[in-house]
Parts: C-alpha cells; structure tokens; sequence
C-alpha cells in the first residue's frame, strides 16, 4: 500500500474514533435507526494474513435502493478504507494468490449484468476482467494466480450470443425444484431453459479467454476449489438447480484442462450452505454434509472428509451434536468451525485427522459467522446482544474487534438488557428462550408482552443485535415499554439433532406448546401482563403466528409475515416441494395429514386476535397467497385485520423506504392492541 493510502486509511479510522463518542442522549431504536444500520458480509483474509476485505451495505434513502462497496481493514486494526464506491450488487472481494490484486463483482457502468472487476492494490482504476451475458454465481483464482474458475448459466458466457434482445420466450421446466425466492431456477427471462444449466467456466486472465471445463446437460455444478498445486477442481453437482430429488449431491473432482473428465468422489446428503475445500496437503475434500432428505429442514449440517484418492467420507462434528455454520482450514490441518449452540455461535478447532473438537475462544453470549483464513489468521464477524456485526480477528484465544462502522450508531441506543430463561413446556421438555427486558424495566411490574418468533424451523433467536428488515423488532418494541419473549422452541437448530428432528411431520403442534410455555412462564413470574399479549413473527414465525392464534385466543394482537396456514395450497407453489415429498409425502398419499398441518385455515373460525398480515409480492420462499388466504378468513370472520402487500419485493424486504414503512407499521399494530 501506498503511504497515501495508508494515511487516507488512518485518518479515517480517525475519523470512525471521534464519531464514535456516546451521545449525551441516548434514546430507543426508531425506524430511521434501522435504515442507518451498515450491514457487513463476506470477510475475505489476504494471502499475507495482513489485511481483510469485506462487503459493506447501505440504504440509500434518496434511490430508495441498497448499495454496497468494498472495504478493507488492516490485521492490526489501525487502517479502514473504502475500496470502491457503493453501487448496486457489489460484492464477492477476493485476494489474488500474490495479494497484489483484489477481484470483486459488480455491474459496471452502462451494463446490466454483474462482471469481475480487477483492482490493483498499488494504485488505479478497476479494470472489468469480464463481459458476461449472464450473472456470475461464484468465482476462485487457480493458485498460480493465471485462472479463474467460474460458475454460470450455460450459454451465458463471454461473446455468447444470447436471446437478450429478443421478446421474451417462455419457461420451459423439467426439473422439480424449479424456483426459488429469486424467482425461477432453470433460467433467466429470454432464454429458453430446458438443459440450460450451470457450469464450470476457466477464464485465463493472460489471453482473457473463457473456456467451458463441464458442459454435461444432465448436471449442475456449483462450488469449485482448487486443490493446493493447481492441477484440479473439486465440485459439487446435481441433476437439480439444487439438491436432487433424493436429498443428495454428488462432489467430484475435475483436472483443470478444458476436455478434462470429472471424477466423482462422494454422494451425500445435501446440506443446508456447502462450502468446499482442500486439505493442506491436497489428499481430502473438506465439506458440509447434510441430513437425509426428510430431516434436511431441521438444520444440522456436519463437517465431513473424503479422501481424493477414494473411499468412504469421514464425518468430523458428530460428537459435537451442533450444527457447523461455516469453517476454514488451516495450516495445521485443521478446521476452525462456527459452531451453533443454544442462543450463541461461537468458534472452535476441529483437527482433520483425529476429529479432536477444541474451543479457541471462552465461551460468551455472542454469535460469530462468515470465517475467513490466510496467512496464518482468522477472520470473521462477530455481533452479541449490544453490538452489531463488525470484523473480528481471531487472535490469541480471543476476538479482537477490527472495524467500527456500526458503533456511532450503538453508542446513540438505548437498548432493552437480554436474559436466558429456562422453562418447562407442556409435555416436560426443558425450552430455552431469551427475554428481552422494556427499557427501564422495573421488577415487579407488569408489562405487554410480544412473543416474537423466528423463523425455519431451522435457525434459533441468538445473542446477537440485528436491526434489519427481518428483526428490528425485539429492541424496537423494547424501547416502547413492551416485554419482547423469544423462544428457541423445538425443531430449531441449536439444542442438538434429536431437539431439531422431534417435530417431524408435526408441524404446529409442539412448537406451540412451546411458545405458550414461555408465556406462561413469564406470566407466572409477573413479568407479562396476561391481558395485553402480542404474538408475531415472519417465515416460520408467521406460519406458527397463525397456528398460535388458532390455538389460543388470549392474544390481543398478531403480526403474521411472510406465513401461510393452509399448506396444501403450498405445494408446488413455493419452493419446498423436496421437503414436503420427503416430510409429508404428497398430499394425496395422507390427506388426513396435510389437513393437520393446516389446521390454523380451516379452523380460522377459532381465531379472535386481530391481525396485520404482510409480504412481498415477489416471495417464492412464502408466497404471498398465505398471508392473503388467511385474510380474508378473518375479514369473513369479521376479526379485525389488514394485509400489507409489499411490491417487487421477495422474502426478505430490500427497498429502504418499505422497510421504514414495515419498522414502522408492525410496532404501531401492537401499540394500538396492546395499550
């Protein structure tokens, strides 16, 4: 780095010091607090250990838009610097194996599809590597530094002649998992789709060429690693746009020469977020294996080897009965983990040939994701129940805060103290649950009280701060002199696989056993006043709002997002047809089962709590056809209610001005419940 820049850098850090000052008056989260919010992802160690890129995104307020741009940061902390400007879509940094080079994606000016940017570190403009017809879904340099690997759409790479100018031609679809939250899965607009799949492309950035490495129409690839000489790839691949219709995927081995055949290594079960890599030494595949395909929801993903040369995979976390989130290899040939672990994650050592499981830190209430390794160093983001996400170095059996872009913002909140709390819920199961404390809580008064669900199953409510579209609400209610009661109910993925799995194919029934038993814990201790109680949630924790409310109708108040409660009119619908076949079988095997599951819609006639229904007009996770079914059930019913429709938006919410609009909207329901 240049003097200049490191000067730039440090007066910026500078700079990030005197607004961090606390404020003389603190006050509750608001909605603009929540757009104020810089969300940070994708930490990525340079091949010195001596600097991390990362991604920071923004709301633009006044595009009504999310930008990003890359950062970096120095190993000690003392240089913060922004690399790029905050555009739309950029993402992905990666360190070439020398360091001189930091590649990103990003759509340039006058295109409209993502391309590698390539930005020299001694100085300079970025220079577009790509010019692609089609979006980029991964990319890794070779180690020698004079390849990439690339993963896109076939027929979608450079000098292509694609159907973009074209009227548009319809969706030609074979596979089952057809669709995804992003919309459909075997194609963009304007090309027709049938074994139109994704693949492996090797750019040379010498002769700036782009070759195809697999081409099979019978498979998709996704995430390539090189092996540590550079001669070969390791791949996973599947029939699907996803896991197969068995729950598996195949990982493979592939020389990186165009005409080159894949060699397959291993069938697994397909988890919840792979991630591939190599032993330090080049002789196992690292990976994440999944359960079978009907427990595949209850989140339990395992750190697991197989031997390039061949034989059987070696599971490495079993004894741990925690799900691996993310992980890096190291050196040492060891793996450092995120583990996920009642309410926190934090990180640990698994070593690769023993499968010893030790912790690198002491155990404390905060959530660690996104690990980075190079150079002998650890990176990663770390966040607890006062601070939101920022880099972390793993550093000398602690974590060493590294960045500061969110801390003007803490230091001016005034936020609700967080508290474990144990129970028993109907049937004698011990539930654990955080309860987050109105802001000047007084012991012995009784307060309104929301219980606020998250989503999944899968998944648990964290020591972790987090003001975005999906879950400002805890602290945001907390600081409108309310009790917000989160409970890691069963089917979650923090207690072990026999706690995720027990509510297989029974959906609605324990978890609401659950969510009660924490009510009435916090009732009994004269915490929540039984007379204004709230219940809300979005995804998993709408669909269980609804099937709270057509169960008990003590609450005064429901905000169900993203839910739906008649599930048959689900199938095929959303993007979860592998789980309902595997789970549920199809509904005509078992009817008596899917109208079970349910139960909330055609016993819509139970519920008397008046409810905001929400979603986006463009979620295939959830559509929102189940928030608009079970509104007009209550309208009906006469219950009081209101849909809120949110347009071009998927799951989760992304235009700043509606999700001022949502942290806005779901407080003022209860307030007007509730008070």
């Amino acid at each position: 780095m240049t003097k200049i820049i490191a000067g730039l850098a440090l007066a910026l850090c500078a700079a990030y010091s005197i607004a961090a000052e606390p404020p003389a008056n603190p006050h509750p989260v608001t909605a603009d607090d929540v757009l104020r919010v810089q969300t940070l992802s994708e930490p990525e160690v340079s091949p010195d250990g001596l600097w991390i890129a990362y991604v920071v995104t923004v709301n633009d307020r006044d595009a009504d838009e999310q930008r990003s741009a890359i950062w970096m940061v120095s190993w000690d902390g003392s240089q913060q610097l922004s690399l790029t400007s905050a555009a739309n879509g950029t993402g992905k940094p990666r360190f070439s194996p020398d360091g001189r080079y930091l590649a990103y994606v990003a759509t340039p000016a006058g295109s409209d599809k993502d391309q590698i940017m390539l930005l020299d570190r001694r100085g300079g403009a970025p220079r577009q590597l790509t010019h692609l017809t089609g979006d980029i879904d991964r990319y890794a340099w070779s180690p020698d530094g004079k390849r990439m690997v690339l993963v896109m759409e076939q027929d979608m790479a450079e000098g292509a002649k694609g159907d973009s100018d074209k009227s548009p031609r319809p969706y030609v679809i074979e596979a089952q998992h057809f669709k995804e939250d992003d919309g459909y899965k075997e194609g963009d607009p304007g090309y027709l789709t049938a074994g139109n799949g994704r693949h492996l492309y090797l750019l040379s950035l010498e002769s700036n060429t782009l070759e195809a490495l697999t081409s099979d129409p019978k498979y998709n690839e996704e995430w390539p690693a090189w092996s540590p000489d550079g001669l070969r790839i390791a791949f996973t691949r599947t029939h699907e746009m996803g896991p197969d219709q068995d729950g598996r995927e195949e990982i493979a081995v592939i020389d990186a020469t165009v005409g080159a055949s894949p060699r397959a290594l291993a069938h697994i079960y397909a988890p919840n977020s792979q991630h591939l890599a190599w032993s330090p030494d080049g002789t196992l595949i690292v990976y994440l294996q999944g359960l079978e395909a009907k427990f595949n929801a209850y989140m339990q993903d395992r750190l697991t080897t197989v031997a390039v040369a061949g034989g059987a995979p070696r599971s490495l976390a079993d004894k741990l009965d925690r799900a691996v989130m993310s992980f890096v290899i190291n050196a040492d040939a060891s793996a450092t983990v995120a583990v996920e672990d009642d309410a926190s994650v934090y990180p640990a050592r698994i070593d690769l040939g023993s499968g010893a499981v030790s912790r690198t830190v002491a155990p404390g209430p905060f959530v660690v994701s996104a690990l980075s390794g190079a150079g002998g160093h650890t990176a990663m983001l770390r966040s607890d129940d006062r601070t939101l996400d920022e880099v972390y170095a793993l550093d000398g059996g602690g974590l060493r805060k590294l960045t500061t872009h969110n801390d003007a913002l803490s230091a001016e909140l005034k936020l609700g103290a967080v508290e474990d709390i144990r129970f028993r819920s109907k049937d004698g199961a011990e539930i654990h649950g955080l309860l987050v404390q109105p802001i000047g809580y007084v012991a012995g008064r009784k307060y309104p009280t929301v219980l606020w669900i998250h989503g999944g199953p899968n998944g648990q409510d964290e020591h972790s701060l987090v003001l975005d579209a999906y879950q400002f609400e805890p602290q945001m209610l907390a600081g409108k002199d309310m009790a917000v009661l989160m409970v890691n109910y069963r089917g979650g993925s923090g207690r072990g696989l026999a706690y995720a799995k027990s509510i297989f194919a029974d959906w609605g029934h324990k978890e609401v056993q659950d969510l009660l038993a924490g009510v009435d814990y916090l009732i009994a201790r004269g915490l929540a006043d039984p007379a204004h109680l709230g219940v809300g949630g979005w995804s998993y924790g709408g669909i269980l709002t609804d099937y709270t409310i057509a169960s008990d109708t003590r609450f005064k108040a429901a905000v169900s997002g993203a839910g739906s409660a008649n599930q048959i009119s689900m199938y095929g619908v959303d993007q979860y047809i592998m789980q309902y076949n595997a789970e549920l079988g199809p509904p005509w095997h078992d009817p008596a089962l899917w109208m079970k599951v349910s139960y909330p819609f055609f016993h819509a006639d139970r519920i008397r709590t008046p409810t905001l229904f929400l979603g986006g007009s463009m979620d295939f996770n959830v559509p929102v056809a189940g928030g608009e079914q079970m509104y007009q059930a209550l309208r009906t019913l006469g219950v009081p209610t209101q849909l809120v429709v949110y347009p071009g938006q998927h799951h989760i919410l992304e235009r700043p001005s509606f999700i001022r609009d949502l942290a806005e909207r779901v407080p003022a329901w209860y307030e007007r419940y509730l008070r």
